[in-house]
């Protein structure tokens, strides 16, 4: 299942490392796959590192870093590293799909940032086929930000449910709008903050966060 969102920084990694927790608390294997890490730096939490604290995923990795805050192809070219590859990407979902009941993909920003040479986020959400995870912020423009990237994924024959990344302890009229108003499934709300949480809490608190029967629907059976 691809994990994609309607922007950076609207909570993917938080949100992959709940549904990791939410799935893994029915005892089923989850490994999580990261195709490019943009901004890497010596003392700086990896998003794959993150969901290794929140979660305990069974297995995850990343494919590519690159040092600099940039999407995956300009990082790739601004750093003199190779670009990844899109069947790199599918290759080693590939692989973990033989030995889990469910590969999460994290895509780096929104759906049609440049991965690598000649594809994107929405390329990688079509080859994979299945379902896509579509991270939103609860913020004005989330609703128009949210359908485009459902209309892009429908285009692509990819079903999608949407989560809400960062939901505030305090909403204001603003954010429950776009809870009412958000297109889409809605899967989930997950708490703003809930990245900085201890492991236990995180673990023991994810399932709540999505809606009831999610965790059995996104799993395959192996």
């Amino acid at each position: 299942m691809l994990v994609t969102g309607t922007d950076a920084a609207v909570g993917k990694t938080v949100v992959t490392a709940a549904v990791v927790a939410a799935v893994g608390a029915t005892g089923a294997s989850v490994a999580v796959l990261k195709p490019a890490q943009t901004g890497a730096r010596p003392g700086r939490e990896s998003d794959v590192d993150t969901i290794r604290r929140l979660a305990g995923p069974a297995h995850a990795r990343s494919l590519a870093e690159y040092n600099e805050q940039l999407p995956p192809l300009a990082a790739a070219r601004a750093t003199g590293k190779p670009p990844v590859a899109l069947d790199d990407v599918l290759l080693a979902v590939e692989e973990f799909e033989e030995k889990h009941d469910l590969v999460l993909v994290e895509g780096t920003g929104g759906l049609l940032v440049p991965m690598g040479e000649g594809w994107t986020t929405a390329d990688l959400a079509q080859q994979l086929g299945g379902l896509a995870l579509v991270v939103a912020p609860a913020e004005i423009g989330a609703i128009n930000h949210t359908a485009l990237t459902l209309e892009a994924l429908s285009h692509r024959g990819c079903p999608a449910y949407v989560v809400i990344g960062a939901w505030p302890a305090a909403p204001d009229a603003v954010h429950r709008m776009v809870l009412a108003d958000l297109p889409g499934t809605r899967a989930g709300v997950v708490p703003d903050g809930a990245v900085g949480w201890p492991p236990e809490r995180f673990r023991k608190a994810a399932p709540s966060w999505f809606a009831p029967g999610f965790a059995a629907a996104v799993t395959v059976e192996p």
